[in-house]
C-alpha cells in the first residue's frame, strides 16, 4: 500500500471569535479528500508535480508494475512482461517513460487477477491487467483513464454453424452463453436479443465447457479474452466477430492503483497523453492488429 495526499479547504462562513477560527482550522486539516468520480479518483494534492523525483512510488527512483502470471498473448510475449514486448508491456514502458522513467527503473512483480482491484492495500504502483473499468471496482481500487477500448466478441468451435456466422442476425437462433453478471451476457441480451434464453454461467469456465460440450452453439466474452480461449484454452475454437461498441462511453481497461494514490492523477496524465499523441494506436496496431481486423457483426 501509500498515504493519501490532501488539500486544504475553506470554512464556509468567516468565524466570529478567535477561538472558533481555531477550531475550524483544526477542523480542515483533518478533512478527508473527497473522491473525483472521473477515473476512479485523483488524490494528488492540486498543483502537486508529476516529476520522477516527486513521485511517491514504492521504492524511491523504481516504478513498480504487477500483472498476472502466467502473462499470456498478444498483450505479452513469451510470459515476460519485462522484455517491452505485447500490448501491455508495451503501454506499461510506454507510461513509465512519460512520468520520466527508463526500462531499468520499471520493476515487476506478479498479481493475480482478481487481486488487483480487491479491498486492501497494494504493493504496486499500477497494475495492468486487461481490468475493465467500473464503477463497483472504482470503491475498492483507483483507476487511470482508459488505454484500450473493449469490445465484446463470440467464440464458437471452428467448423460449426455458429462459427459461419457474419451478423448480428446469424446469431438469433443459436444458443448463446456468457458469465453471469458481465457486460458479455448484456451483449446477448440487448444486442443480438436471440430467440431462444442466453445460457447464463456461474464463471467463464464453465461456459467454455458448455461450448466444447456441444450444450451450446458459442459463447460471447470481451475480445482480449477471446484472444486468450481460442489460443490457449479452446484451440478448436475461433473468433467468429466482433461486436461494435454501442452508444455512450465504450468499456475501457485502465491501469489499477492503490484507492487513494498519489499517483492516480500523474498515471491519468500520462495515459491521456499517449493517447492524444498517437502512441496507444501505434502500439495497438503493432500488437493486437488481429483485434482490428477482426470481422465485425452487424
Amino acid at each position: 500500500m501509500r498515504p493519501v495526499l490532501r488539500t486544504a479547504r475553506s470554512p464556509r462562513r468567516a468565524a466570529s471569535a478567535a477561538i472558533a477560527s481555531l477550531l475550524t482550522v483544526v477542523a480542515v486539516g483533518c478533512a478527508p479528500q473527497p473522491e473525483d468520480d472521473a477515473s476512479g479518483s485523483a488524490s494528488s494534492a492540486s498543483g502537486a508535480s508529476c516529476a520522477k523525483g516527486d513521485l511517491s512510488t514504492k521504492t524511491v527512483g523504481k516504478l513498480t508494475v504487477a500483472t498476472d502470471e502466467p502473462a499470456y498473448e498478444p498483450w505479452f510475449k513469451d510470459d515476460d512482461p519485462t522484455n517491452g514486448e505485447g500490448f501491455e508491456s508495451a503501454v506499461a514502458y510506454a507510461v513509465a517513460k512519460q512520468l520520466g522513467y527508463d526500462e531499468a527503473d520499471v520493476v515487476w512483480q506478479s498479481v493475480p487477477f482478481n487481486k488487483a482491484f480487491a479491498p486492501g492495500a497494494k504493493t504496486f504502483d499500477f497494475d495492468v491487467n486487461q481490468v475493465s473499468i467500473s464503477d463497483e471496482r472504482k470503491k475498492a481500487v483507483d483507476f487511470s483513464s482508459g488505454y484500450y477500448d473493449v469490445r465484446q466478441a463470440v467464440v464458437a468451435l471452428k467448423g460449426s454453424a455458429a462459427a459461419k456466422a457474419t451478423s448480428i442476425a446469424d446469431l438469433r437462433k443459436l444458443r448463446l452463453g456468457a458469465q453471469v453478471g458481465t457486460t458479455s451476457l448484456n451483449h446477448i441480451q440487448d444486442v443480438v436479443k436471440p430467440t431462444r434464453e442466453a445460457a447464463a454461467y456461474a464463471k467463464n469456465d464453465q461456459a467454455k465447457s458448455a461450448l466444447k460440450n456441444g450444450q451450446i452453439d458459442a459463447i460471447v466474452v470481451d475480445l482480449p479474452t477471446a484472444f486468450y480461449i481460442t489460443s490457449a484454452e479452446v484451440t478448436e475454437a475461433r473468433i467468429v466477430g466482433q461486436f461494435e461498441n454501442r452508444g455512450g462511453t465504450p468499456e475501457q481497461f485502465g491501469l489499477v492503483l492503490d484507492k487513494g494514490s498519489a499517483l492516480t492523477s500523474c498515471v491519468t496524465t500520462a495515459v491521456d497523453a499517449l493517447r492524444e499523441d498517437g502512441t496507444l494506436a501505434k502500439i495497438e496496431q503493432e500488437w493486437l492488429s488481429d483485434a482490428v481486423d477482426a470481422p465485425v457483426l452487424k
